[in-house]
């Protein structure tokens, strides 16, 4: 009886050691494949609040995104750095909104995603990385276990709502014109 639990002790450690080495290693490789990623081009689904929205995204690394919306509004979101724009072509209506403290910026930013990926709390499934991490704001970021691309995130914005973002890359380090994350003049 002493011999099986001996044996069942040592399968135990082996087990939290190569799982333990498998995250960090897995974590590595998000880390290599971010570090070489400068532009995503992505369709996406967004529910904020039991509400969905689609549409598709252009995203720049430090802080640009542009994501066109399918609704019946024509809705574009823009933002550059810390400034956001979203517009209602349908209506020729643009309003700006304040983004400085949003924990959705820590996405359009390398060094806060590859802050979220070091130090996040890792959870694997067959087919998700799931990166939890708590600084100022909880987000959760999510990878396909195979590939190690971004799938989406989770957060909680300034208004306390509760946003899921998941995407499907369609083109990665395109470069796009300068004209492209444009803020829009208010009308």
């Amino acid at each position: 009886m002493l011999v099986n639990v001996k044996f069942f002790k040592k399968i135990f450690l082996i087990s939290i050691i190569l799982t333990t080495n498998l995250s960090a290693n897995e974590k590595d490789q998000i880390v290599n494949k971010l570090n070489n990623l400068n532009s995503l081009e992505f369709t996406f689904n967004q529910i904020i609040n039991d509400k969905t929205e689609k549409g598709s995204c252009l995203l720049e690394f430090p802080g640009k995104l542009k994501c066109d919306y399918f609704d019946d509004k024509h809705k574009e979101l823009v933002i550059n750095n810390k400034r956001l724009a979203i517009t209602q072509k349908r209506y020729n209506k643009t309003y700006r909104y304040p983004v400085a403290n949003s924990p959705f910026l820590s996405i359009l930013y390398k060094d806060k995603l590859l802050e979220i990926v070091q130090s996040g709390e890792l959870e694997l499934s067959d087919q998700i990385i799931k990166l939890i991490y708590l600084g100022d704001n909880e987000i959760t970021v999510f990878f396909d276990r195979k590939t190690l691309d971004l799938k989406g995130w989770e957060i909680i914005d300034q208004y306390n709502n509760n946003i899921n973002f998941s995407l499907n890359i369609i083109a990665k380090n395109d470069v796009f014109k300068k004209e492209t994350f444009k803020i829009p003049e208010i009308n």
